[in-house]
């Protein structure tokens, strides 16, 4: 399997697959606007099949409401367990910043610094296992992949994979597409293309991040094992700190932070922020 990975499309860099090829999309994330995928279409060469997976979402839960009332219960366990996880992980920091401000002796200030990540990378470890906890017994009590709405869009979709020659995974709301990428059993063909948060949903490890914050979502579908992705980090991350993006690089190792600047194209071009904090 070939994947392929690029920076966010604000300005398309996507572009015209090999003659013939029929590529299977997900515009999952765009959620209501799922279907707005001409100028997608139009890009990639004009053979496309969108699997509208958030669309056979909502069928789903039209059609099963059983399976609908325990989604919204399930969805509200996962957000109390993130918004608990993020109190954590908001008071974890502001400890290493006063660490930082108020320690004197660099040996000291080294150990204490080192001890505080510790404890942060303890916490997410700790949320990511107990998310995966709640994942599975939702699905052991539910089975969703046995009941009968499920089962024929299952069909449905691994119908058109069988004739697609790549997978394309645009961004969007990554929580969304991990969520129908699973519900719905996509296995990739041959090749992969994704971009943003569709990339993101490729790793073994979904890191979200915004206002120069980081918190562990979620694990991913584990084909970019080893990779921390950073659409956006420009507008998101505090990219003329090094101290901060040191301190992040560190907290997610041996996995890369990677940062996909528009334009890039491939993970071999992206920048990566060392434990110095230094992007290069």
């Amino acid at each position: 399997m070939t994947v392929t990975v690029l920076g966010p499309q604000r300005r398309p860099t996507v572009g015209p697959l090999p003659a013939g090829t029929v590529a299977a999309t997900v515009t999952a994330g765009w959620r209501e606007r799922e279907a707005d995928d001409a100028e997608l279409d139009a890009l990639l060469g004009g053979r496309t099949v969108n699997l509208r997976l958030h669309a056979r979402w909502l069928a789903v839960l039209d059609d099963d409401r059983e399976l609908a009332t325990a989604e919204v219960n399930h969805r509200a366990v996962l957000e109390e367990l993130q918004d608990l996880y993020a109190l954590r992980v908001d008071q974890q920091e502001r400890a290493i910043e006063a660490i930082r401000r108020s320690a004197t002796r660099p040996r000291t200030k080294s150990a204490a610094l080192a001890d505080a990540e510790e404890t942060l990378r303890l916490v997410d470890a700790q949320h990511l296992a107990r998310a995966a906890e709640a994942r599975a017994d939702f699905d052991a009590a539910w089975r969703p992949g046995d009941r009968v709405a499920v089962r024929r869009h299952r069909a449905e979709v691994a119908a058109v994979l069988r004739d697609a020659g790549v997978l394309v995974l645009a961004g969007g709301h990554v929580g969304v597409l991990l969520h129908v990428l699973r519900l719905f059993a996509v296995t990739p063909p041959a090749d992969v293309l994704a971009w943003s948060a569709g990339a993101m949903a490729l790793t073994d490890r979904v890191v979200l991040f915004t206002d120069g914050r980081a918190e562990a979502y979620a694990a991913g579908l584990g084909l970019l094992g080893g990779t921390v992705l950073l659409p956006h980090a420009r507008r998101r991350l505090p990219m003329d700190d090094p101290a901060r993006l040191g301190a992040l690089a560190r907290r997610f190792a041996p996995a890369s932070c990677l940062v996909l600047d528009d334009g890039v194209q491939g993970l071999d071009k992206a920048r990566v922020i060392g434990a110095d904090g230094r992007v290069g």
